[in-house]
């Protein structure tokens, strides 16, 4: 019998020291009262018998089903048992759910890849519905049916949520660790982050939002990022919510945006990139998916995901007790903000922000200003990964890069030519990330800077020079003889 052991640590890898949650579950016997020594305060232990701490030689052989136990440091014995039908997967930090998305997804499915509407071929008719956007395939929420949720922590610890309860009340600052926060809430980062921002702007009262149905909406949106992808996932979600929240507070936009613009750059942020196949645009277009057909080769990702976001919307009925005309104008004005994430699309935007800085005659009690203003901080919001700290930014370079290296693998399996930064054999990181940054990244945010001029738009630029300054240093001495200077 063993007490449970669950204190964040301290992880040192390659000379980066981080935050680690881990988990140490005890074993209890069920028909035995459980002992002082884990009786330090109110709690409550949950299990699987599918787990291998339940010493089966083969835990995929036990009946799998999971169950709870509520105890009081006034009693030693159980107060409560439930039983229910459910999996769970031991993972290599503590333990986490099966994915919450409702679809099982591999990487890349051809049958639906090379679909026409009208052609023969072996796809279901459930594939299909999947892949159209607007008409998306409608699976129903399992909070909504009250089901068993498989997101609940499977050790419930008051001390866990607290923590995360306390990084809320700095969820503000740009240093702000996303990874842990949503190792802190059981991998649900993007409903608590974005729940907690809806109360702290009073969103919630001012449009009369249903408590009920805005966690089902959000819910649905963060089940809807499919979590098989390393970067393009809910938790990319919360951070770019996150980081939205960051230029919200800047003093031009707290003195000029209104309710409404808050709430779109929210619901924006939080579904920019709903359902995102962990693919790219060319990928999608060379190989003929129905995706690329509907929207014509054009922003085929950022219309997907704004066609989706619609849907979850609608299907949530979130604000069904909104006008009609208010309803409309929030889906166009939304679609307006993620069709902006278009990299492709990027010097058409920077231009006509370049050159109202130029001319100084941007305007934000002019609607049209404002909303040009949130386009280019939800730009700046979904590729600011360079500019945050180096321990977060060095993250997020691999993980992007592990699905660019993933597309590349599966291009040439099927004999495509392998999109650019795609090939593992012939990119690394530090070349993908310099080029990136010198030709991305730093012209929007010198941009943003001139016209934020804050602390904060000259602390990204300055965390830029040094992530970039750090990939250099381990770029590829062959092909750059002066990058490994110093080391």
């Amino acid at each position: 019998m063993t007490a449970a052991a669950r204190r964040p640590g301290l992880s040192h890898q390659n000379g980066d020291c981080s935050m680690e949650v881990c988990y140490q579950l005890p074993v209890l016997p069920l028909d035995r009262p459980v002992p002082k020594h884990v009786l330090s305060r109110r709690g409550a232990i949950s299990f699987s018998s599918s787990s291998s701490l339940f010493g089966g030689p083969d835990p995929r052989k036990l009946s799998q089903r999971r169950g709870g136990i509520s105890y009081d440091s006034s009693d030693q014995t159980a107060l409560y048992i439930r039983m229910l039908g459910d999996v769970r997967i031991r993972s290599r930090v503590g333990f986490e759910p099966e994915p919450r998305s409702s679809h099982p997804y591999l990487l890349v499915d051809f049958r639906l890849l090379h679909y026409r509407p009208g052609r023969a071929g072996p796809v279901s008719a459930r594939g299909v519905r999947r892949l159209l956007s607007f008409q998306r395939y409608r699976h129903p929420s399992r909070s909504a049916c009250r089901q068993p949720n498989r997101s609940q922590l499977c050790v419930l610890d008051q001390d866990y949520a607290g923590q995360a309860k306390c990084m809320l009340e700095r969820a503000g600052s740009w240093s702000f660790d996303i990874f842990l926060f949503d190792r802190l809430t059981n991998g649900n980062s993007l409903v608590t982050l974005t729940a907690h921002l809806f109360n702290h702007y009073g969103l919630i009262e001012l449009f009369q939002l249903d408590m009920v149905k805005l966690h089902r909406f959000l819910v649905m949106i963060q089940e809807d990022y499919r979590r098989q992808n390393p970067y393009h996932n809910a938790v990319h979600a919360a951070d770019v919510t996150q980081a939205m929240y960051c230029y919200l507070q800047e003093p031009k936009l707290v003195s000029s945006l209104t309710s409404f613009d808050i709430l779109l750059g929210l619901l924006a942020a939080a579904t920019h990139d709903l359902d995102h196949p962990g693919v790219n645009q060319p990928f999608l277009v060379k190989t003929q998916h129905y995706l690329a057909a509907l929207y014509q080769n054009s922003s085929v990702l950022e219309n997907h995901h704004w066609r989706s976001a619609v849907g979850l919307l609608r299907q949530s009925g979130l604000l069904d007790h909104l006008p009609a005309e208010d309803r409309q104008s929030l889906e166009r004005r939304l679609g307006s903000l993620i069709l902006a994430t278009d990299i492709n699309r990027q010097n058409e935007y920077l231009s006509q922000f370049r050159s109202h800085l130029d001319r100084g005659d941007l305007n934000l009690e002019n609607s049209a200003h404002r909303h040009l203003i949130l386009q280019m901080a939800l730009k700046c919001a979904d590729i600011c990964n360079p500019c945050r700290p180096w321990e977060l930014s060095k993250q997020w370079s691999e993980r992007v890069t592990q699905e660019f290296f993933q597309q590349g693998d599966v291009e040439k399996k099927h004999n495509l030519e392998v999109s650019p930064f795609c090939d593992s054999q012939s990119n690394t990181i530090a070349d993908i990330q310099t080029g990136f940054m010198s030709y991305v990244v730093e012209p929007l945010f010198s941009e943003w800077a001139r016209f934020s001029n804050t602390q904060l738009s000259r602390a990204m630029l300055r965390h830029l020079d040094l992530n970039k300054a750090h990939w250099t240093d381990e770029m590829d001495p062959k092909t750059h003889p002066q990058g490994n200077q110093g080391s």
